[in-house]
Order: structure tokens, then sequence, then C-alpha cells
């Protein structure tokens, strides 16, 4: 009985010893064949690195350089120009564009009719606190004389700087017998979506100019037309030249506003049915004729709101071609602060022809690209809606 019980034990020993090997044994297989799958998925891109490592007069590029390398060149082969990859220092440049945070005084640029620098502060910012009024003229910025028909991004760059420290204005009002000396704290100004005056010249005439689609853009853009239509304003100019877009649904809100009821924009997404977007009552302010400026900065969610008013007929498209983007990016913040763009979807304007896709929005009164008068996009809205 004991030798027979010894046996059975010696027995199940030697099983339970077989199935540990073989499971370790297909473990190991199966954990081979694994890793040999990984590297023969990327065997040519190895090899190449392989060969460069080992080869080249120069090194290899450190990481994360050779990384991101190696990530443009899929996106390249990838093939679309709008699914893009930022490294961690670009995105955060890009991150606080949109926040649009810099050193200022919260003060707009213009031109007047006679091509005068002229100032548009922003409600309680410290232009406004100092002063300034709209309309006034610029004619000096830290000892920089301003001259007639001054382009606007060197004095733009003058007047910003460092938060905290002070900066000299030197400007003419109209009712002023002297020129008026002002020293202004710049501070942290939020650029707004949405900024708006008179025309200097023309107190019938509001103009809005839309920086960016953010989310504020539609409650922006329905006080800017109810304070300017209180101050008188009868008709209205548009000003998206240089607005890159951003959140459609924004851009769809805000086209709300100026539109009939129906149907504002169509999107598809990859494996989804179609959606439309639609005005379900009219907007509040269907009967305020309207133009619309526009250059070749003008993109994607701008393009929505010129797009759909210029299908609909309720404004008049002034300017150059805008820039022709019809497609939705997602952002995927990537471990090390890099990002990655990815076109999700395409969007379009039912009834806008051409497509914005083709060859962007085509203005109704084309701006010629050598005038170098004041603002001739300005001057066209002008005549255009008030037939001066």
């Amino acid at each position: 009985m004991d030798t027979t019980r010894r046996f059975i034990g010696y027995l199940i020993y030697i099983l339970a010893s077989a199935i540990i090997i073989s499971s370790a044994f297909v473990g190991g297989f199966l954990v081979s064949e694994y890793l040999n799958q990984e590297n023969n998925q990327h065997q040519i891109l190895n090899q190449a690195q392989s060969i460069l490592k080992n080869h080249a007069l120069d090194e290899l590029p450190a990481e994360p350089a050779l990384e991101y390398g190696m990530i443009r060149g899929m996106l390249n082969a990838f093939g679309d120009p709008h699914t893009t990859f930022i490294e961690p220092v670009q995105h955060e440049l890009e991150t606080n564009r949109l926040t649009g945070n810099f050193g200022g005084i919260g003060v707009q640029l213009g031109y007047s009719d006679e091509g005068f620098v002229i100032l548009f502060p922003y409600p309680d910012s410290p232009a406004e606190l100092a002063g300034i009024q709209n309309g006034d003229r610029l004619l000096m910025v830290e000892g920089i004389k301003i001259e007639n028909l001054h382009p606007l991004d060197p004095v733009k760059a003058a007047i910003r700087g460092k938060v905290g420290a002070p900066v000299n204005l030197l400007i003419d009002r109209e009712e002023a017998p002297n020129a008026i000396e002002l020293n202004i704290i710049r501070s942290s100004i939020p650029l707004p979506s949405v900024a708006w005056h008179l025309h200097p010249d023309e107190s019938r005439l509001g103009i809005i100019v839309i920086n960016i689609i953010s989310a504020n853009t539609p409650d922006g853009v329905a006080q800017a037309v109810e304070d300017l239509t209180n101050q008188g304003a009868t008709h209205l100019i548009i000003d998206l030249r240089g607005n890159s877009g951003g959140l459609l649904s924004a851009g769809v809100d805000t086209a709300r506003l100026f539109l009939p009821k129906g149907v504002i924009l169509k999107e598809q997404t990859r494996d989804q049915s179609e959606k439309t977007y639609n005005t379900e009552r009219d907007g509040p302010f269907t009967d305020i004729p309207i133009a619309i400026l526009v250059n070749h900065g003008t993109a994607s969610a701008s393009e929505i709101v010129a797009g759909s008013l210029k299908a609909s007929g309720r404004a008049i498209i002034i300017g150059e071609p805008s820039y022709g983007k019809d497609t939705i990016q997602l952002v995927f913040n990537l471990n090390d602060g890099s990002s990655l763009h990815v076109t999700s979807a395409r969007w379009w304007v039912p009834g806008l022809d051409p497509p914005i896709k083709e060859i962007g929005i085509q203005p109704d009164i084309l701006v010629d690209d050598a005038y170098t008068g004041p603002d001739q996009a300005i001057s066209l809205g002008k005549q255009a809606l008030l037939g001066e």
C-alpha cells in the first residue's frame, strides 16, 4: 500500500512538473511571437534607424527630436494638410494665442477715411480708464511718430509690452485745442472675441470685428449689435479678416443671429450619418443690412458665418477670397505636452456655389490687392450699404 501511494505521488509530481514546464514554454513562445510581431511591424523603420546609427557621418538627433520626425513622416504619408503635430512649445504658444492674453492697454487700431491711425478702447480697459475715446487720432507712441497710412502691426508692437510697464502715447482729439499726452500702465489684456464701434465718419454704420470664434462669440456679437443699434446704427459691417476660425458650434450660433429659419450647415464624420444644423426660427437681427469683410486669413468657423450669410442672401461679401477650410479637427494632447490635431469631419453650406473647399468664399465685391488707401474694404462696405 505504501509503495502504491509513493508511486501515485511520484506520478502526480511528474505530471505537475510537465504542466508547469509546458505552460512556461507556451507562455514564452507567445511572448516571443508578440515581440516578433511588434518588431516586424516597424521592421524597415528599425532597420533604417540602425543603419543611420552605425554608418552615418553625423549622429542621430537626440530624443524626442527623432520621435517627432517619425511622427511628421507618418503624417506626411497620411496626406491630410490639416492633420498636424504640434511640439510642446508651439502648442503652448497656440494655447496662449487662443487665450489671447498679452501686455497692453486694451485698444483697437483702425484708419480714418483720411488714412490716420485712430483708436477704439475696449470697455473698462486701461486705455478707456486713461481717457482715450473712440476715434482719437494716434500721433506718437513711445517716441515713434505715426505717419499717415502708418502700418498697424509695428504700432501694435510698440503699444504692447511687459505687464506693469508704462507706454507713452500722444493723441489728437477734434475738440481738444492741443495734443494730449498719456502715460498708461500696461496690464494683462484678454483679447476679446468681439470688438465694436461706430464708423468714425458715419454714425449709421456699426463695425463689428470678430477676432476668433469662441464659445462667447455669439453673446458678444448680440451685445455688439444691441449696443450699436442703441447708438443709432442701422447698417452693420462684420469684419472677419484674419479670423482663422474656432468652434464650429459657436460659428453656427453666430450665424443664427442673422439668418431666417432654415438649414445653415451640414456635417459628415466617418462611419456616421450626415448631421444638419438648422435655425428653428428667424434670428433676432434678420432685418439689419450687413456687409462681411473677408480675406485669405478668414478660415474654418469664420467661413461658416460668412458662407451661410452669403448663401442665404443676407450679406454682401467684400474683400479677398477666403482660405477655404471645410474640415473639423479634434485636438489630442500627448504625454509630453505636444498635441495631435486630427481631421475628424467635413462640413459644407448648402446652396453656396462654389463650395468653400474649392477656392474659398468668393467676394461679391473684390478688393484691389494693389490698393494702398486707408481701408478699401471698409470704404466699399460703407458705399454698398449706404450708397455713398
